[in-house]
């Protein structure tokens, strides 16, 4: 069984956009590109209605390429639990609201048991300040906290 990892919105928005000026953002959408071609088929993918919605925003044509990119990809459902859990990590992260759909990516990866979540978001998911947050609080309702990283994390390979 191949490890199962959640793709939040900013891989599909790296993935597929215009090249950056910025050297390391530029750097950033190489790696995930370069994750997206090499490395995927080594795990299970999956996504929710949350990247669904956060990928539908924003110019048009941008919106397409990156509901292009997702297609195929399992999508999780919402339920109640992760609803709460949700809830719970948006009160004790200290999230602003416009960052609420963070938390739910966190509690549908830990309340579907993934193994890893897969983000470029390093503001409120994949921080150090708020990891321990992030697993205590899944811990605490009774979920085990995926493995947060970036594609540049998952893409090397295991030691033997």
């Amino acid at each position: 069984m191949k490890p199962s990892v959640y793709i939040e919105t900013t891989i599909p928005s790296y993935l597929v956009a215009r090249p950056s000026r910025d050297v390391v953002l530029a750097g950033h959408q190489q790696v995930t590109r370069d994750f997206w071609d090499r490395r995927r088929q080594d795990f299970d993918l999956f996504i929710s209605t949350y990247v669904i919605d956060e990928a539908r925003e924003g110019e048009a044509e941008m919106a397409a390429k990156r509901l292009e990119s997702l297609h195929g990809i399992t999508l999780l459902s919402s339920t109640p639990e992760s609803e709460a859990l949700a809830l719970h990590l948006v009160s004790r992260l200290g999230l602003p609201r416009k960052a609420e759909a963070d938390a739910y990516h966190i509690a549908i990866a830990a309340v579907h048991a993934m193994d890893f979540l897969l983000t470029w978001n390093c503001k409120h998911i994949n921080n150090l300040h708020m990891q321990r947050r992030i697993e205590d609080t899944c811990r605490n309702a009774g979920f085990n906290p995926p493995v947060i990283g970036t594609p540049d994390e998952l893409s090397k390979p295991l030691l033997s």
